[in-house]
């Protein structure tokens, strides 16, 4: 039953695609606000997104949590509606849509360091672009990702991520370990997400509640003294948006290596509160984040 699901998932999505592929662009993603909008909270409980931001603003009404909601939604259909048109964005190409990238000082500073990078962020806004951003500004990195369940979309999603967002695509568990460990040894950076429950993983606080948080970049910091390397993309107004590197966190050590991997995580974890306390609506509250 769960194949036969997939494959009618893969063929609407791949039908989509194609309405996407001819309208362009901007009508893409205006279209995929209202397939967002009205389809979205159908895919997932509103009960989860409605807990998650109590939790971390106690003391929004439900007005504000409902428009709260619903821009999400708005914001996952546009995702949907701009990722046919992925190699249409650049941070460089003016004759592409341009991302804005202000704070270039961080950028420099980072390529002069003979220092491996660890660059992680959440599901902001856009979010596969960061990697695209950071591919284009001659980051050779490695994204750490998690193969969708459908098996007949997967593919297609892969063959995306590698022809225009950037080429090393690591899956994240036992499958990727090798190529990952390859490619930070070789002092290459690598970017993961670290706003959703994985494997190997510690509860943290995250808005003051325990979450299920990654270790993986506390571990890579510590085994490579990696850089952990925040960064964050705003949706500035339907296909705007602008993209930040900011400073290294401050890691400080000790000879306690469990108190270390989670200071460092729970250092990460206040990080990705400020990114989301600056753009609220933008991130993914469905996702059962302290489950």
């Amino acid at each position: 039953m769960k194949i036969i699901r997939y494959f009618l998932e893969f063929i609407l999505v791949i039908f989509f695609f194609l309405v996407f592929k001819i309208i362009g662009l901007k009508l893409s993603s205006d279209l995929g606000e209202i397939i967002g909008k009205y389809f979205g909270p159908l895919f997932r409980k509103r009960t989860i997104a409605k807990k998650n931001i109590l939790i971390a603003f106690p003391n929004f009404n439900e007005k504000s949590i409902n428009e709260m909601i619903e821009r999400m939604w708005k914001n996952i259909g546009r995702i949907f509606g701009e990722y046919i048109h992925v190699n249409k964005f650049s941070i460089i190409d003016n004759n592409k849509k341009k991302i804005v990238f202000t704070n270039r000082n961080n950028m420099e500073i980072l390529k002069k360091n003979n220092k491996p990078i660890v660059f992680f962020s959440g599901h902001f806004a856009n979010f596969e672009l960061m990697a695209k951003c950071l591919q284009e500004l001659g980051f050779d990195i490695g994204a750490i990702y998690r193969p969708l369940n459908n098996i007949f979309l997967n593919p297609i999603m892969e063959f995306i991520r590698k022809k225009y967002i950037c080429p090393i695509q690591i899956e994240k568990g036992s499958n990727g370990t090798k190529k990952l460990i390859k490619h930070i040894s070789n002092n290459n950076p690598l970017a993961l997400m670290v706003d959703q429950r994985l494997s190997s993983s510690i509860r943290v606080p995250f808005f003051d509640q325990p979450a299920t948080t990654t270790i993986t970049p506390a571990q890579l910091t510590i085994k490579y003294d990696a850089l952990l390397v925040p960064v964050f993309l705003k949706r500035l107004e339907k296909t705007n948006f602008e993209f930040f590197i900011e400073e290294p966190l401050i890691t400080n050590r000790t000879n306690d290596y469990d108190k270390d991997i989670f200071n460092i995580t729970q250092i990460m974890n206040i990080k990705i509160e400020e990114f989301i306390k600056r753009d609220p609506a933008h991130w993914l509250w469905s996702h059962d984040r302290w489950k």
